[in-house]
């Protein structure tokens, strides 16, 4: 008896020698032909030392940035939503902040709040609705960014550096609460850059390394940490993983 052949699941981004260039004197090589799709589901975690592009991908990915070379591809009416790493606080209450999204997509005031409501009570702070965001504390914060982009209902969830400026006791809620988000939905795409290795093991079933705008890894979570691939194919990405290029 021959075993399920296991669906392939769809594309809801793909590149094509895509590269982004800031600035004119010197030109800036952000991104260097880079090729790879993102499916369904998939929780792909972006790593590499800073300035290696990580941030200008996700924000290439979400639409931030267009393409100067190459082609981005998007799935149609795939909802994507994009947490940064020091999120901007309105000056309101944490309620009207995760209301606003919704709210500018065209929900009603009445119904933005109550999807704010429960998008604050799914991270814990159902009870700091009411109090100005700006007082809340980083990782507080940091939740109330993630409620904001749990109000919009994405099928792909950006994070950049999502728990790198938190202390330890925040950076554990924060990551606890990404892995609550991607179990209650196994069919959110999670697309991440971090510094933190033992963060990328828990939460990632695929790892691109990047280094000077370039993929020079794209491996599964277990080949990459696991596997002896980095060091007899990907040597650049074997000695940031031991700590000795960084």
């Amino acid at each position: 008896m021959k075993s399920a052949v296991p669906t392939p699941q769809p594309r809801v981004f793909s590149l094509t020698r895509a590269g982004v260039v800031f600035g004119r004197a010197p030109p800036i090589n952000a991104l260097v032909e880079v090729s790879l799709a993102v499916h369904a589901g998939e929780r792909v975690a972006l790593i590499g030392a800073n300035g290696c592009g990580k941030s200008t991908l996700l924000r290439l990915l979400h639409g931030l940035l267009m393409p100067s070379v190459g082609e981005v591809w998007r799935a149609p009416r795939v909802a994507h939503a994009m947490v940064f790493q020091r999120p901007h606080m309105l000056r309101t209450s944490a309620l009207n902040n995760v209301a606003m999204g919704p709210w500018l997509r065209g929900v009603r005031w009445r119904e933005a709040k109550a999807l704010a409501l429960a998008a604050l009570q799914r991270v814990g702070l159902d009870g700091l609705g009411q109090r100005a965001a700006s007082k809340l504390s980083s990782g507080q914060q940091q939740r109330l960014a993630l409620a904001r982009a749990c109000a919009l209902s994405p099928q792909v969830l950006f994070l950049d550096e999502p728990t790198s400026s938190l202390d330890p006791h925040a950076k554990r809620e924060v990551e606890a609460l990404v892995q609550q988000l991607a179990r209650e939905d196994p069919g959110l795409t999670l697309v991440f850059a971090s510094h933190n290795l033992g963060q990328v093991k828990r939460l990632a079933s695929r790892v691109i390394y990047l280094e000077q705008g370039r993929v020079l890894a794209d491996l599964s979570v277990a080949d990459f940490f696991t596997g002896n691939l980095l060091q007899t194919h990907y040597r650049q990405a074997d000695l940031f993983v031991r700590g000795e290029f960084v």
